[in-house]
Parts: structure tokens; C-alpha cells; sequence
């Protein structure tokens, strides 16, 4: 391939002249492979367009390589008459190093879109970060390594070889011992510091890992990125057999250098790479839910993210393991969560016995989302009791699906068949799991404990406020916002009834040009069809930026007739600045004080609800002191740094219990 392409690249083609201070200095040693070595070149200005000072190191080339800058403008060369290898070819280099960034790059490597940009803008995000390295790719379509590991033999490994370079163990980011001398970018003071590479390790192999070694030594972090990706022409410069000789050589040397480190690396066993691709002492979270826990959809998922985010935050290595299999796109998934949490998207319940057994003792604790996944994955925790943190597990009740229900059959003049304290009985069955169980508010934490739990905590919802939008006078309509996953979703059951009892009230009230926006995030299997004909309502549908939505209605309602837990829209509608007209039961929910933190109407009494919504609408003071109100709620009980406190506690008494 590489010599088909050569032909396209000759008479100075590649060009990295330039006037502007180089933003990075890009190290390769060639020893002939002239074609290889120019496909490099190629594919480096190709990929970043920013200044570059590039040295060529030519190793004692017979071939191409000894005229390359005949070819190649803006390079510089330096020309030895022997094969120095790569150590001392790099280190001669370093010397002439003029960028704050050093990429040490071999001449054998295919470099894929965004590469460079995003190796330059992770080194540099951080201050404790010394070297950046990537996804390797090899030339048959699997990984070489996405980061590496050192294990208490010496022996090093590159993780998920051979692995599909999809795979969700490569598609987080993470401190790593060491990444491949094949594209390793090193902040060039702490290269120079330590003096490049031990050139003991010369002519190459075993030089990078030492070399990373060391910079973990002086405090700084390796980074492995699967931003940035390459492809490898493994071994395509080198000599199997010299290799082979080098690297049994290299590997004495590097265990007789480090051994006291080594000491404290794990065993070379195959459950524990996943433990071992951490190069910090970050404790490791197995967190469970219905489906990849999205923003977007509500219903629990958003403040299951907001958990995950937080466990994240606090320096916990975080697994995402859904129970049903996700649909959604990698870009999706990609952009969905922090970058440093691995998100199983190609497993669901089925496979959880297999993916536990082969994490055997990987993981510290435990988190299941939901009641309803605690009975799913019970039997399987037991079966899986010898290698999972049996005693530190945490079920995160989220609503009660006991309370919901009795709040259905009352709304619908049901008898029940059986009182809450069986039904809770049934639900809270597989409890039995748990060394922690979490609600979301109190009430519910009352109800667990008088069902005999004593470990139960209080973790509720996260919100900041956003900077307050147009005020009464320039706002206008009504809004809804949120999910509606199936037929039986307490949310389609509101907008049924809103939009045909109380809407019609509302447009006699308000005027015919009164519009009842509904927006958020609606399943195909669901039903819109009464809402989308309905003249006056406005489908919005799932937008992306919600802040203009909240910005031009003037009232929010929230007509839910049963349910369980605390609504999130609730409080995301206040955070936003929009007033609200609600049920009582979310009143009572949430523990807000009706006619001061937001307007509480009957869910039975449609001329009820609108007399409310009305009298929102029309009343400015009325509208400023309800927002006010409901803002200095959200600030003072939902503030970041007192949800991320409650997280902390939670996990702590998990593990001082555990």
C-alpha cells in the first residue's frame, strides 16, 4: 500500500514550512523504508494543520530516506552514516526539541482524523499530565493496545490486543502505566528533564515503558485516549528475530531497574486487566441499570446519570452495565457520559454472569438502579457471590412501584386487592441483596425503614440554576417537559388528561391563540396521535437545548396523577426559572410549599387546574414570587457540591461496612 502511494507523495508535496512557533515537535528515526517513512510524513500533515517543527532522524539509510528532504519541505534532518536506533536516534533529536509538546512517532503508522489535535489538547488540559498515547490499530483491523500494562513479573501487555477496536474496554479514557513508543506525545520539559530515553535500553524496546515509569515517578500521569487512534504497521521496520533477541534483553534490564515498583504491581491473571489498566488506586463501580442511563429520557435515567457523574467525579472508576441492550448510536453514547467511564454497549442481562466472571474480583462495590433490577440480577449476584463485593452492594430504590400503584388505584376508585405494606413486601423482596438501600426522599426512606431496613440513605435530586431568563411580560404559553416511554407512563396519562379536560378550559380562559407546548423525549411505540392533531398543542418533541424552551413559556405544568419518588421535572423546571402549577401529590413529593414554591391544583377538578394555570399566568407578582421561591429551593437543597457530599457518605458507609 504504502509503496502504490509513494508516487503521489514525491516533488514536495508534503510541506510543513512555517513561520509560527511550533505547537508541537515530532521525533522520527528511520532506518530505509523510504516508502513507509514518507507515508508517515503524509499522513501527519494530513492530520494536524497547526505548526509543526519535524525532525527526521536517518539512521543510516541506503535508500530514499537518505535525500528525503528532496521530497519533503520544511523538515529537519538529522543524518547519521550508522544505524543509531531509535533511543539514541530520539535523544539526539530531543536536543533540538523547540515545542512544549514532544511526539515520538515511528515511521510505520497511519494516523486517523483528529489525532494529533486531540493527543496536543489532552496533554495540555492538565498540568499533572506528562504523556498522552492512543488506540492502536494494527494492519489486519484489531487492536495492538488501548494503553498498557506492567505486571509484577516485569512483563508488560498491551490491553485488549486482538480485541475489535470498538470494544467497550477501549473507548474510555484513563491513567495507564505506559503507552507504546509507536505514538507516545511527552511534554517536552519533562522529557528533557529525565534526558529522553535510557539509552541502556538502546537500540529500542522496553525504552518507552521505562521512560513512562519515570515520568509517573516525578507525579505526572500517563493518558490513554481513544480520541486518538492510528494504524500500525507492527514490526513493518523491524527484524523478527533481532526483535525477539532485543526484547528478552530489554525485559532483564527493566525488572533488574524497577523491581522494588514491581513488587507492588498485580499478578498476570487474566480477571485482572481489568483492575490492572488503571495505573491509579481509584475504587471500581459496577453501576446497573434498565438501559444506558441518558439524559434525555427521564423517568429515573436523569439522575441515574447524574450518580454515575458523580461517582465519576469522586474519583471512582465507573462501569456501565445495561440490562437490555442499547440501541443508541456511538456518537450518542460518546457524548453522553464523562469520558473516563466505560460503558458496556454491547451486553445486556443475559451476558452479566459471563462479563462478572471474567471481572473476578475487579470490582469494589456495586450499584443497581431501580427495585425492579435488584430482583433481575439477584440470582445471578448469588450465583457470583465468591468473586463480586457480595457485602458491598447498593440498591437505589429510585420511586416505589407499591406507591405509585396505590396512588392509581385511588385516582381510579379501585379497590385493592392487598394493602401497601404487602405490596411493598413483594417489591422490597430483593432487598436481601443490599448493604445499603437509597431513596429519593424521605417519605419513601420512611417506608423502607418501617419495612425493616436500617441501612437506608437520602439521595435525592441534583440541579443548579441557571441565570434567570425574560421575565413575566416577555413570556408566553404553557409548557410540559418530559419522557413518555410506554402507553402506561404516568406522563401520558397527565397529557391525556391535561390537554383533553383542562386544555379546552385554558383556550375559552386564555384565548384561541394559547399554545400548550409539549416537549422531551417520546418512544415510537407511543401514541401521540390525539396531542399532535389537538390545534392548540405544540409537539416539540426531544430538542437538544432546552434552556430557549423553558425561556419563552410563562408557565410550567406538572398534572401528575400518580406516581412514586420525587419528579425530576419539577425541579428542573425551577432551576430554569419556570414557575410551576402541579399535583398535590408532587407537592407532597418533593416537600414544597403550595401558593410560595409553586401552585398546586386537583388532578380530579380540571376547572381547578386551570383556575390555577390562569391565575399564574395572569398574575406577575404572583409569578415572581413563586419563582423566586422555588429558585432559593433548588439553590439551598439541590446544590452540586451538597449532592456530591451525599453521594460521598453513601459510599463511605458502604465501604467502612463493607
Amino acid at each position: 500500500m504504502c509503496a502504490a502511494r509513494l508516487p503521489l507523495l514525491l516533488d514536495g508535496r508534503i510541506d510543513f514550512t512555517t513561520d509560527a512557533p511550533p505547537a508541537l515537535s515530532v521525533i522520527i528515526v528511520a532506518h530505509d523504508q523510504f516508502e513507509l517513512t514518507m507515508s508517515t510524513l503524509a499522513s501527519l500533515r494530513a492530520n494536524y494543520h497547526g505548526p509543526m517543527q519535524v525532525v527526521v532522524v536517518d539512521s543510516g539509510s541506503r535508500d530514499g530516506v537518505a535525500g528525503i528532504e528532496d521530497h519533503v519541505r520544511g523538515i529537519e534532518v538529522l543524518r547519521f552514516a550508522g544505524n543509531i536506533g531509535f533511543v539514541r536516534g530520539c535523544n539526539a533529536a530531543l536536543r533540538r526539541v523547540r515545542a512544549p509538546a514532544t511526539l515520538y512517532l515511528n515511521n510505520d503508522v497511519d494516523l486517523q482524523y483528529g489525532a494529533i489535535a486531540n493527543a496536543l489538547s489532552r496533554l495540555m488540559a492538565d498540568e499533572t499530565t506528562g504523556a498522552v498515547g492512543g488506540r492502536v490499530i494494527r494492519t489486519h483491523g484489531m487492536l495492538q493496545e488501548a494503553g498498557s500494562m506492567i505486571w509484577r513479573d516485569g512483563s508488560v501487555q498491551g490491553y485488549m490486543r486482538d480485541a475489535h477496536p470498538c470494544v467497550p474496554e477501549a473507548g474510555f479514557v484513563r491513567a495507564v502505566d505506559f503507552c507504546s513508543g509507536v505514538f507516545l506525545m511527552v511534554r517536552t520539559e519533562v522529557a528533557q528533564v529525565l534526558d529522553g530515553f535510557d539509552e541502556s535500553f538502546a537500540p529500542a524496546y522496553f525504552e518507552e515503558t521505562d521512560l513512562c515509569v519515570r515520568i509517573r515517578a516525578l507525579g505526572y500521569r500517563i493518558l490513554y485516549d481513544p480520541a486518538v487512534c492510528l494504524v500500525h504497521y507492527e514490526c513493518g521496520t523491524s527484524d523478527g528475530t533481532s526483535a525477539s533477541r532485543l526484547i528478552a534483553r530489554n525485559s532483564d534490564l527493566f525488572i533488574r531497574r524497577h523491581a522494588s515498583g514491581l513488587r507492588r504491581r498485580l499478578l498476570r491473571h487474566a480477571p485482572n486487566e481489568a483492575r490492572a489498566r488503571h495505573a491509579d488506586d481509584g475504587r471500581h463501580i459496577l453501576f446497573i441499570e434498565d438501559r444506558l442511563p441518558l439524559r434525555h429520557l427521564g423517568s429515573g435515567f436523569t439522575r441515574s446519570h447524574d450518580i454515575v457523574t458523580t461517582l465519576a467525579g469522586l474519583g471512582y472508576h465507573v462501569t456501565i452495565y445495561p440490562i437490555f441492550r442499547p440501541i443508541e448510536d456511538a456518537a450518542t453514547r460518546a457524548a453522553a457520559f464523562p469520558e473516563n467511564v466505560e460503558v458496556i454497549h454491547d451486553r445486556e442481562l443475559p451476558d452479566l454472569p459471563a462479563f462478572l466472571r471474567a471481572r473476578s474480583g475487579c470490582f469494589d462495590a456495586i450499584w443497581i438502579a431501580r427495585t425492579h433490577n435488584a430482583a433481575r440480577v439477584a440470582s445471578i449476584l448469588n450465583d457470583a457471590a465468591s468473586y463480586i463485593p457480595a457485602g458491598r452492594i447498593v440498591v437505589d430504590t429510585e420511586a416505589l412501584a407499591a406507591c405509585r400503584d396505590m396512588e392509581y388505584d385511588r385516582l381510579h376508585a379501585i379497590t385493592p386487592s392487598r394493602p401497601l405494606d404487602a405490596r411493598l413486601a413483594d417489591e422490597l423482596r430483593p432487598l436481601f441483596v443490599a448493604q445499603r438501600v437509597v431513596a429519593v426522599n424521605t417519605a419513601e426512606a420512611d417506608l423502607l425503614r418501617g419495612a425493616g431496613f436500617d441501612n437506608v440513605s437520602v439521595l435525592g435530586h441534583v440541579q443548579a440554576p441557571r441565570a434567570t431568563g425574560p421575565g413575566w411580560a416577555a413570556r408566553r404559553d404553557i409548557l410540559f417537559l418530559g419522557a413518555v416511554h410506554d402507553m402506561a407512563s404516568p406522563n401520558l396519562d397527565s397529557l391525556a388528561w391535561f390537554s383533553g379536560q383542562v386544555l379546552p378550559l385554558l383556550v375559552a380562559q386564555l384565548g384561541p391563540d394559547i399554545r400548550f407546548s409539549v416537549c422531551g423525549h417520546a418512544s415510537p411505540r407511543v401514541d401521540l396521535g390525539p396531542l399532535r392533531h389537538h390545534p392548540n398543542v405544540r409537539m416539540l418533541g426531544r430538542v437538544a437545548d432546552t434552556a430557549p424552551v423553558y425561556d419563552h413559556h410563562r408557565v410550567f405544568v406538572a398534572p401528575t396523577r400518580y406516581g412514586a419518588g420525587i419528579a425530576y421535572k419539577l425541579h428542573e423546571a425551577a432551576a430554569n426559572g419556570l414557575p410551576v402549577v402541579g399535583s398535590h401529590l408532587l407537592c407532597r413529593q418533593a416537600g414544597w410549599r403550595d401558593g410560595q414554591d409553586m401552585l398546586c391544583a386537583s388532578i380530579t377538578d380540571p376547572a381547578d387546574f386551570a383556575r390555577q394555570v390562569v391565575r399564574l399566568y395572569h398574575d406577575q407578582a404572583l409569578w415572581d414570587t413563586v419563582r423566586d421561591n422555588a429558585l432559593a429551593r433548588i439553590t439551598t437543597e439541590h446544590a452540586p457540591q451538597d449532592y456530591r457530599n451525599a453521594v460521598a457518605t453513601i459510599m463511605d458507609a458502604v465501604f467502612t461496612r463493607g
